[in-house]
């Protein structure tokens, strides 16, 4: 599971962007939206963190990986 923190994130249309640019790469993930958190939470893909970080900015909504508590 990856979380990703996405601060310009902050409608529908933005997260249905999100959700797309998520599975343009990794097509099997589940990709679950928090707005008001403005956290993404990507299970079941096999793709690196920086990676889903990199689609998600190229769709214009800058992401960084969070990294878990220990």
């Amino acid at each position: 599971m990856v979380r990703l923190k996405v601060e310009k994130m902050g409608c529908g249309g933005c997260a249905k962007s999100v959700t797309r640019a998520v599975q343009a790469v990794a097509p099997d993930a589940r990709v679950e939206v928090d707005l008001g958190a403005k956290l993404v939470t990507v299970s079941g893909a096999s793709v690196p963190a920086d990676r889903l970080a990199q689609a998600i900015a190229v769709a214009g909504y800058p992401a960084e990986p969070v990294l878990a508590a220990a």
